[in-house]
């Protein structure tokens, strides 16, 4: 049961902590806005940006499955950890949060730049640039599990679309917390390729004849292990 609850959990953190980049764009584009068209705009590409994640997740889960993709997703997800590391060193929560915070609370005050449409627009074309962090990371942990992938991005749905400013409050003021989701960014990047590498199923070794079926291992034996 801990192993479940720590599995949702790990999607929700880095669900939340890849969230930065998404809620900076966001932020961004509202706030160009009338001002009483800035929250239904915050609103609206939270869920929007959610809801592209749990497609292309569920995708990417389908797709894992297939021989040598694993593989490839771990030296992508490896990328990602790289990308994230960088965002923690440019504070990109801390921009993040003043862009919400700004186009939340008045910010620019002239002729509204663009309709909710097209703010909208824009959003959703950069999420659908950016959502690859995400879709790896989760896919990672639920391992082909489609309940762990819509109930974790599901709850971080939630989170993000009603409290996306507090969030990103937290993760400027305590930079731990995205320290944290790295590690296990890194951990989910790990396991990944060693069993697109050494799998039986999808492995590139085995495909490869690198390695003979006494060296590989059983990815249903693996995906339970880190359970």
């Amino acid at each position: 049961m801990w192993d479940t609850i720590f599995d949702y959990g790990a999607i929700i953190m880095l669900d939340l902590v890849l969230s930065g980049d998404n809620a900076l764009i966001i932020g961004m584009a509202a706030a160009g806005l009338a001002p009483e068209l800035r929250a239904k705009a915050i609103l609206y590409g939270m869920i929007i940006a959610a809801g592209l994640r749990i497609a292309f997740a569920l995708i990417a889960t389908t797709l894992i499955a297939y021989p040598g993709l694993r593989f490839v997703g771990a030296l992508l997800l490896i990328w990602v950890c790289w990308r994230l590391f960088q965002e923690i060193r440019h504070n990109v929560d801390e921009e993040a949060e003043a862009a919400l915070r700004e186009a939340e609370g008045g910010g620019y005050t002239g002729p509204p730049k663009r309709t909710l449409r097209q703010a909208l627009i824009s959003i959703t074309i950069a999420d659908v640039s950016m959502s690859l962090d995400n879709v790896l990371a989760v896919a990672g942990i639920a391992d082909g599990d489609t309940t762990k992938l819509v109930v974790g991005l599901g709850l971080a749905i939630i989170m993000m679309a009603f409290a996306a400013t507090l969030i990103m409050k937290l993760l400027a003021r305590y930079p731990w917390i995205s320290w944290a989701g790295l590690g296990i960014l890194i951990y989910v990047a790990l396991h990944m390729l060693y069993v697109g590498i050494m799998g039986c199923d999808t492995g590139i070794g085995m495909l490869s004849g690198l390695i003979d079926a006494t060296q590989c291992v059983s990815e249903s034996h693996a995906g339970a292990a880190t359970e």
